[in-house]
């Protein structure tokens, strides 16, 4: 009897450290249970953040679509303003040198005439008129003539 007192002396032993691993088997199960949560919130959070960042890239490719439109459109509307600028030069080099070209013939006109009104010798040269600024009188009846 005596080994039967000790050995139900040793089973609510067992019992109690039964109990003691069944209270650190439930917590050591509840930490797993509550790391598995977080992992998967943190999964979920990397995943919108991952979400997010597609997102953003898909708006700023358009954004970049955009802007190298716009540049490409600008950068064609300065070449043409460009040209236009050129033509607009080369027509104002011209007509400079056309009104020069005129006002010299002017001056050459204005002293002949000065200096023919003043000559006894009136011969017909057609740089040299007297009268270069009175009208041509003209009606239709002598344009029929010829």
């Amino acid at each position: 009897m005596a080994t039967s007192s000790g050995n139900s002396s040793q089973i609510p032993n067992n019992s109690a450290s039964d109990e003691v691993f069944m209270v650190v088997d439930e917590r050591k199960r509840k930490r797993m249970q509550s790391n598995r949560e977080s992992a998967r919130r943190s999964r979920m959070r990397k995943q919108k953040h991952l979400d997010d960042l597609m997102c953003q890239v898909t708006q700023l490719k358009k954004e970049n679509s955009n802007i190298l439109s716009s540049i490409t459109m600008t950068t064609q509307q300065y070449g043409n303003v460009e040209a236009e600028n050129s033509v607009l030069r080369a027509q104002m080099m011209e007509l400079t040198q056309r009104l020069q070209s005129l006002n010299e013939i002017l001056t050459y006109i204005n002293n002949s005439n000065i200096n023919t009104y003043y000559q006894e010798d009136f011969q017909m040269n057609p740089w040299n008129l007297m009268y270069v600024n009175q009208p041509i009188m003209a009606s239709s009846d002598m344009l029929y003539q010829y």
